[in-house]
């Protein structure tokens, strides 16, 4: 996350994301996230994946991966929200 060109994208449901979520950060559920593959095709790469622990997260990350997008497994929203905060 050294560059500040990525996008991060939340795929926890949207009822957890309006709990809190990383500030700019985008809520596209995983039951959502192959639907809206051309969507997250569109946006800033390297797209940072993250939810409540990293396991949804890393779910959309290997399928995204296996279709060469550029994109990696952030973990939790939080872990992400402090690394963007350091």
């Amino acid at each position: 996350m050294e560059s500040k060109k990525f996008t991060v994208v939340d795929v926890r449901s949207t009822a957890e994301f309006m709990g809190g979520h990383v500030a700019g950060s985008i809520n596209i559920p995983l039951q959502e996230i192959v639907d809206r593959a051309d969507e997250l095709k569109e946006l800033e790469q390297p797209i940072i994946f993250c939810c409540a622990s990293g396991g949804r997260s890393g779910q959309a990350t290997g399928y995204f991966k296996a279709q060469g997008m550029d994109c990696e497994n952030g973990g939790s929203w939080m872990d992400v929200n402090y690394k963007l905060q350091a």
